[in-house]
């Protein structure tokens, strides 16, 4: 029986970086490194403004998906704990510098999206070194599943040559990679092209996270419903609550409990944490024990997880 094809033999670039059976494989691409990731970001985005921009309209990708071995992102994961969001960071200020460049020009510099979004991921077929990067005009909508037939612009770097190569595939290569949780990264774009580091916001100002829900309610029309998180604990509720105050996420619908939910950022381990009240609450698709409000029982909450309450309403979280 003939085995199935991998992700690389299917869109004929096999021969560009695996080596032939019985061969060694030669390692002639450097070992990752955090200023490695970070030029090669800012480069790829260099290029997008190259490939994309027209007239004295300067355009650019704001979606960005780095692709490692898997191996490789278990190290920077456990080993490097943290590092990817910083690069992430830094990444961002270098992008207002250079599209400053272009404004002081005289060229126009407006965005084609309100934030950028990086995502991190692997893939079985990729070997400790290589690289990957795959940018998008518009970050997608976590929210909605819209049909897509455009190619997508890839760029890959295989171990054997050190070359970065470019090829068009179908959006259903995707599907290979694996998705973390921990590597996704979303933040505000900024129109002054200032990056808004947290250390210079007042406290309690700092935007933590951003939480979305879609109402099914026939008064919304399944419109989509957002909350900025800018407290390090706040309350998510039904609409009977009357409290108006910037830590409580009031979501207009009969189906959430007063109070449903604590949400909580803890800065020693940078992670989010949960506490239920309400009479359901799942956590990708795990219950979630219901405590008292005076004593809440406190569940890790892992960014970009989907919860839903009373088997109704969804919220998820994207950190800031």
């Amino acid at each position: 029986m003939d085995s199935k094809p991998n992700f690389w033999q299917r869109i004929g670039i096999q021969d560009w970086f695996l080596t032939k059976e019985g061969t060694e494989a030669l390692n002639l691409t450097p070992a990752l490194t955090p200023d490695t990731i970070y030029k090669y970001i800012v480069e790829k985005f260099r290029e997008s403004i190259g490939e994309l921009s027209f007239a004295d309209r300067v355009v650019f990708y704001h979606e960005f998906i780095i692709s490692f071995n898997a191996d490789d992102y278990k190290e920077f994961n456990e080993n490097k704990q943290g590092i990817i969001g910083l690069i992430v960071k830094e990444t961002v200020k270098r992008f207002y510098e250079i599209l400053k460049e272009y404004r002081d020009a005289g060229k126009t510099v407006e965005p084609s999206g309100s934030k950028w979004v990086f995502r991190v991921v692997s893939h079985p077929d990729y070997a400790r070194g290589d690289k990957g990067f795959i940018g998008k005009l518009l970050p997608d909508n976590n929210n909605t599943v819209v049909p897509k037939e455009e190619n997508l612009r890839v760029t890959f770097i295989p171990r054997q040559t050190g070359i970065a190569q470019t090829f068009d595939v179908n959006q259903d290569v995707l599907k290979g990679f694996t998705y973390y949780s921990d590597g996704y990264f979303e933040i505000p774009y900024e129109e002054e092209l200032e990056y808004d580091a947290k250390d210079n916001t007042k406290p309690g100002q700092a935007l933590i996270a951003r939480l979305e829900t879609i109402i099914p309610d026939q008064q919304f029309a399944g419109k989509k419903v957002e909350f900025l998180m800018k407290d390090e604990e706040i309350i998510v509720t039904g609409s009977e609550d009357t409290r108006d105050k910037a830590d409580v996420f009031k979501i207009p619908s009969d189906w959430v409990n007063v109070p449903h939910l604590a949400i909580r950022f803890n800065k020693a381990d940078g992670k989010f944490y949960l506490a239920s009240f309400g009479e359901m609450t799942t956590l990708n698709e795990v219950l979630i024990s219901r405590s008292d409000v005076n004593a809440p029982a406190w569940v890790e909450l892992p960014v970009n997880s989907r919860m839903l309450l009373n088997g109704i309403i969804g919220l998820n979280l994207f950190k800031s």
